[in-house]
């Protein structure tokens, strides 16, 4: 009687534990395709995020550029308008910086 009912016990198990196997190796596919998409969304939503991050500092380079050459341009018209204002004080300044450049450059 104990082998008549291991082989029923058995039997019984063996379908049981074939079907919770295809069902695990179902499982496991799951998930691994989940992991993949989850992998290809997160590159995804990062090459976004530097893709915005590029372009902001983009906008923001350009924005200092901009400026820059506002003040650049200002500047220069200032001093042109000294130089028209005051011919004779802005050539002796001229050579003064000129000479001092010329002390530094010899040592």
């Amino acid at each position: 009687m104990a082998t008549a009912a291991g082989k029923t016990a058995n039997e019984n198990t063996s379908p049981d534990l074939e079907a919770d196997i295809k069902q695990l190796r179902a499982d496991i596919e799951k998930l691994a395709k989940q992991m993949a998409k989850t992998g290809e969304h997160g590159y995804g939503t990062a090459r976004r995020a530097a893709s915005e991050g590029v372009e902001q500092l983009r906008t923001q380079g350009e924005a200092a550029m901009d400026s820059l050459r506002s003040n650049a341009r200002d500047l220069e018209e200032q001093v042109l308008a000294n130089v028209r204002e005051k011919p004779v004080t802005s050539l002796a300044i001229a050579a003064g910086v000129g000479f001092l450049f010329a002390l530094l450059s010899r040592r």
